[in-house]
């Protein structure tokens, strides 16, 4: 590859040149590097090693070994009766041991919450007349035949109307 004419490189600033220039390597400091090892340990081979010939054994298991057991399953839980009892006896403790000076006296007041007669016979006379309407039989109907009192005017009359 051609070395590139002078004409062709980069124009660079003149303080960033100057600053390149007076530049001194020996000006920076001194930093001691240091390797860092990224490989396992010993234990933790020894410790992935189990951890996979678990896993093996537990792939490579025979079942046909197992022998074959029945389960019992044991529940001791109370029965519907028992609870109901339980809840009873609950309820007479807690009525057994309520203090009552603990209550305060309080007056009743009594509201009638009634309609008074007016009110219930124009309810009940409503009601008949929704009932009478519902209920109408209207076979004891008669046949009528409408008659029409008022006709409207001929034309010979309107004009007649308009010419006066």
């Amino acid at each position: 590859m051609a070395t590139p004419a002078l004409k062709d490189l980069p124009k660079v600033d003149v303080d960033l040149k100057s600053a390149l220039e007076s530049f001194s390597p020996t000006a920076l400091k001194s930093a001691s590097t240091e390797e860092k090892c990224l490989l396992p340990t010993a234990e933790d081979l020894i410790e992935e090693r189990k951890h996979f010939d678990i896993l093996k054994s537990v792939e490579d298991f025979d079942t046909s070994q197992l022998k074959k057991t029945d389960t019992v399953e044991k529940v001791v839980l109370p029965n519907e009766e028992d609870v109901k009892m339980e809840k009873v006896q609950q309820l007479v403790s807690g009525i057994e041991g309520f203090d009552s000076t603990k209550l305060r006296h309080t007056e009743t007041n009594e509201k009638n919450p009634l309609p008074d007669k007016d009110a219930i016979q124009q309810e009940k006379s409503q009601h008949d007349f929704i009932n009478g309407i519902e209920h109408f039989n209207r076979t004891s109907l008669k046949h009528a035949e409408t008659q029409e009192k008022n006709p409207l005017p001929t034309k010979e009359v309107i004009d007649q109307e308009k010419a006066a």
